[in-house]
């Protein structure tokens, strides 16, 4: 296919074209699905697709990765599995975009699963790494450490020179976009939520979304960890609280998350959706329920066995 009818094809599906110039068409990924399944693997290659106005969806079905994009350059946010990073950027060039035109990569926590690609996407971008603090420092070693829930039980990824240090409430500018950092620690000690507004242009002003990228904020741990030993992790359980109703209070119209498991997203977005895309209540709906989740684990924790506790 010429990338002229590339292109035509995009338009016919809903996707309008890009800011920015076109590269020539290249190897797209194998057989992407046509319409993600839930569960899926975190590799399964996926078609990219718009979700609203400026804001892409380029990951795989598994893992979420989404493009904003503008005139003067895009921001990326996730780069899933280091093995998924050339799917991610097949997709970006599907679109139509330059992975040269993408000038900052953003991550929601670090893990392999969200921020194994990154480093490629990196190089073959030049785009510049950003992240909260103790984010950073998991993404410049490739891991986390102690203090990371998983740390026993999650394996490293590719290390990230010169990332560059954000700030709790920061706002990452490019051109047009604003994306604002919120901090929501709990399932990693960096984890953040991001928030953007994206703008549908029309005859009559054109219709704005607020756009929100919620950490995964699950309580998981390793065999070790226990949320509840304060004397251990010292203000992590009242940090975690506090994130979840950050989380929940924010201005939300659309609701993303790096598992779009978490927040039912392919029941959202695609050919096969059945439920609204703008829902104002997602963010709340999503705060109660990983809520429970971390109740769970608290009554998890406290029901262990003595000689486990002692164990530990």
């Amino acid at each position: 296919m010429t990338p002229r009818l590339a292109v035509a094809a995009l338009l016919l599906c809903g996707a309008a074209a890009p800011a920015f110039a076109a590269e020539p068409a290249r190897t797209t990924p194998p057989h992407p699905a046509a319409a993600c399944p839930e569960g899926a693997d975190w590799n399964m290659p996926a078609a990219p697709l718009r979700i609203y106005a400026d804001t892409w969806y380029v990951g795989t079905c598994g893992l979420s990765s989404i493009l904003i994009t503008s005139p003067q350059g895009h921001v990326l946010i996730d780069g899933a599995t280091e093995k998924a990073a050339p799917l991610i950027e097949a997709n970006i060039r599907a679109l139509g975009f330059r992975m040269e035109d993408v000038r900052i990569i953003l991550n929601s926590h670090e893990h392999l699963d969200h921020a194994g690609g990154i480093e490629q996407l990196r190089r073959d971008s030049g785009a510049t790494v950003m992240a909260l603090s103790p984010a950073a420092d998991a993404l410049e070693h490739g891991k986390g450490d102690r203090g990371d829930p998983q740390y026993l039980s999650i394996g490293g990824f590719p290390a990230i020179p010169q990332v560059k240090r954000l700030a709790d409430g920061e706002v990452v500018s490019l051109g047009p976009l604003r994306l604002t950092a919120h901090a929501t620690p709990g399932h990693t000690p960096g984890a953040t939520t991001w928030t953007w507004d994206s703008c549908q242009d029309g005859p009559q002003g054109g219709q704005c979304h607020h756009m929100v990228y919620a950490d995964s904020l699950s309580a998981y741990t390793d065999d070790v960890y226990r949320y509840s030993d304060d004397a251990a992790h010292p203000g992590v359980l009242a940090r975690f609280r506090q994130a979840i109703a950050t989380l929940a209070a924010l201005p939300c119209d659309i609701l993303l998350t790096p598992h779009p498991d978490a927040s039912q997203m392919w029941k959202r977005l695609g050919p096969n959706a059945t439920l609204p895309l703008v829902d104002e209540a997602a963010c709340h709906r999503y705060g109660e329920a990983v809520t429970a989740r971390l109740d769970k684990r608290l009554a998890d924790e406290k029901a262990m066995p003595e000689k486990e506790k002692a164990a530990r």
